[in-house]
């Protein structure tokens, strides 16, 4: 039996609610969350309790589009953006959010990543 991509979306996002109901980015600590498409990956840093995004990065920036490479180069440069920005603004520890996604592949490559560029999580 084939999954239908709408069944698989249900699925990621069954998944999505059960890590958030434990997880929330504060002020002192926002949450770092990886959005993954089939194409592209996204990563912004929220602090849940106002509502704002700090930072955030994705393979669709002038930046990052058309670099030579594989999705988990490409993910792992979204990485250490995302990380350079989170430092700009002036955060160094947060919690990671893997979206209802495995960690592995794209979502570990950016998050290993992030740690490697300061962020501590």
């Amino acid at each position: 039996m084939s999954i239908t991509a709408a069944k698989k979306r249900a699925l990621r996002l069954r998944r999505h609610a059960r890590v958030r109901k434990n997880i929330t980015g504060t002020a002192e600590r926002p949450r770092l969350a990886v959005f993954r498409s089939a194409r592209h990956i996204s990563a912004q840093i929220v602090d849940d309790s106002t509502g704002r995004t700090l930072a955030q990065a994705t393979t669709v920036e002038a930046a990052l589009r058309g670099s030579p490479g594989s999705n988990q180069e490409a993910a792992a440069a979204v990485g250490r953006l995302v990380a350079d920005r989170a430092k700009a603004a002036g955060i160094t520890r947060v919690v990671f959010d893997r979206g209802g996604n495995r960690y592995h592949g794209r979502v570990a490559a950016l998050a290993d990543a992030a740690r490697q560029a300061g962020l501590e999580f």
